[in-house]
């Protein structure tokens, strides 16, 4: 009989983010402009450094990764919520909410670990200078970005495996919008105690792993920024990683929040506010952040804008 129980549930019911129509038609329309800003501000960083040459370099290497993954995780998200605002029964397959899992858990694994390699790319730049096109190199940029996406892969693997064997017997209604591993533990009839240790570990190692390099690299940057004599040079450098601290800011606030906090203390309205943040609103600002405070992009946009003829990427 409990055997039988544990194979009841072949889907999930979403409840969403609101339940009146008024509120739902609002929500689609606001974040239906907000993911086409998020396609094409991502989409369009991507293609503005491969069409100018003069940003070809591991700094920009690794923001079209970042632009990329930005694109895919919200995309994983942002569609089936957008469905859902409109649609009366919000539910998804037992196969397709473990599948938005696991690419959700595997891109942002791998943008937190993208941006531990943009803060060491910038200690390298500001604090050895003379060794950057060496230790900077194209093949060590590309190996760098192979490991982050593969270490994103397996992490989500993971995870994904160790939730998705948990027996749900007793409710399918998902208190959130997507998919993800705090509300689908409230589902499980059995103790997941052991589950959410090893959860919270792993988002812990990959999550204060990577924020020990960031602080570390940073730390040593601006120690270098403040002993240049240049005022030019220092508010180009300053410049460059105030965008880079802003956006790690806005991610890891929100993603510590909701994943490495006591299970005791958990709050399915704030959560939901939280997790709306960093997986719908960030991936917009992102691209955002990075133009409008760098030089170099504005000036790519500018040349891009004003060159004659068809550009390279297309």
């Amino acid at each position: 009989m409990t055997q039988r129980n544990y194979t009841l549930v072949t889907e999930f019911i979403l409840l969403g983010l609101v339940d009146t129509l008024e509120l739902e038609i609002i929500l689609f329309s606001l974040f239906f402009v907000v993911y086409t800003l998020t396609v094409w501000g991502n989409v369009g960083m991507i293609l503005l450094i491969r069409a100018d040459s003069q940003l070809h370099t591991p700094m920009y290497f690794f923001l079209a990764n970042l632009s990329f993954v930005d694109v895919c995780y919200s995309s994983t998200i942002t569609p089936k919520m957008l469905v859902d605002l409109l649609s009366e029964e919000k539910t998804i397959s037992f196969a397709g909410c473990f599948l938005q899992m696991y690419f959700f858990l595997a891109f942002a694994t791998t943008e937190c670990l993208l941006f531990g390699l943009m803060a060491y790319d910038r200690y390298v730049a500001i604090c050895n200078p003379l060794l950057y096109p060496l230790v900077m190199s194209r093949t060590v940029c590309l190996k760098m970005a192979a490991g982050a996406f593969t270490a994103g892969l397996l992490n989500s693997m993971v995870h994904t495996s160790y939730i998705s064997s948990l027996p749900f017997c007793s409710s399918n209604v998902i208190h959130h919008f997507f998919c993800d591993s705090p509300p689908l533990f409230k589902l499980s009839c059995s103790d997941t105690s052991l589950n959410e240790s090893m959860i919270s570990t792993f988002a812990g190692v990959n999550m204060v792993g990577t924020l020990m390099v960031i602080l570390t690299s940073y730390s040593y940057v601006l120690f270098s920024i403040f002993r240049m004599h240049s005022g030019e040079g220092r508010h180009k450098a300053f410049s460059t990683c105030a965008s880079h601290l802003t956006a790690i800011i806005l991610f890891y606030s929100t993603a510590i929040y909701t994943y490495l906090r006591p299970s005791s203390s958990y709050s399915l309205d704030q959560d939901k506010v939280a997790s709306l943040f960093y997986t719908v609103v960030i991936p917009m600002l992102n691209p955002l952040i990075y133009s409008l405070r760098n030089k170099e992009v504005k000036k790519a946009l500018w040349n891009v804008i004003t060159r004659k003829g068809i550009p390279s990427f297309l």
